[in-house]
């Protein structure tokens, strides 16, 4: 195991936050109505999203496939990275919270590059096809990962980015006996994807833990 310069706390959490664009008044919008509707207040911090944006930009991403939209912030971040012409197709099993998403992303200065797709995600995955993604974003139901990730190996292009959400677990990666329901799953996923020879990845250690791969040719 190599050595690093610092513990990762608290601290330079706040840090690189603090170094970090923050949300728009656009976006602090969408999460106040959000939970005005009773959408669950949970999201990306907006270091995560400006990481994923310069991860599409470096990856001259097009085509962006999400899975989990709930209030269409994410999806909104990644689009903002994207060329003209470019597109996120992001995929939501929640009639209520699609709505929401297409409601906000009409108004968003992206409403031309993201589509709301709803369905369970291992099913709309299935329906695209091999090859065609430039990258996908996995933040949707843990137990669900393992099935997704087959997908996104099918669907992206050689070199295409995998980027999976909460690797940490929501704090409790290390956990034996974790209170949270879906910890588990990530566990057990977090094992497999360091297996799976189809990727080269990583945990990045921002947000709760961010998967950041690349599928090999």
């Amino acid at each position: 195991m190599s050595e690093s310069t610092a513990a990762i706390s608290r601290g330079l959490i706040e840090y690189l936050a603090a170094r970090t664009a923050g949300d728009d008044a656009f976006l602090r919008e969408l999460k106040a109505a959000a939970h005005a509707a009773g959408i669950p207040s949970i999201w990306i911090p907006p270091e995560e999203g400006s990481l994923l944006q310069v991860l599409l930009r470096v990856a001259r991403a097009t085509e962006v496939v999400e899975v989990g939209t709930l209030a269409g912030y994410s999806a909104i971040w990644m689009a903002r990275a994207l060329p003209a012409g470019g597109r996120v197709r992001t995929i939501e099993l929640s009639p209520k919270h699609a709505a929401f998403a297409r409601a906000w992303i009409a108004r968003s200065d992206v409403s031309e590059r993201v589509e709301v797709l709803e369905g369970r995600g291992g099913d709309v995955l299935r329906t695209m096809a091999a090859s065609s993604v430039d990258a996908v974003f996995l933040d949707a139901d843990k137990s669900g990962y393992a099935d997704y990730v087959e997908q996104a190996a099918r669907i992206l292009r050689p070199s295409g980015l995998l980027l999976v959400d909460n690797a940490f677990a929501f704090g409790q990666v290390l956990d034996a006996e974790p209170e949270d329901r879906e910890a588990p799953a990530i566990q057990a996923f977090n094992e497999q994807l360091a297996r799976d020879t189809r990727f080269q990845s990583l945990i990045v250690p921002i947000g709760d833990g961010l998967w950041v791969g690349a599928r090999r040719a």
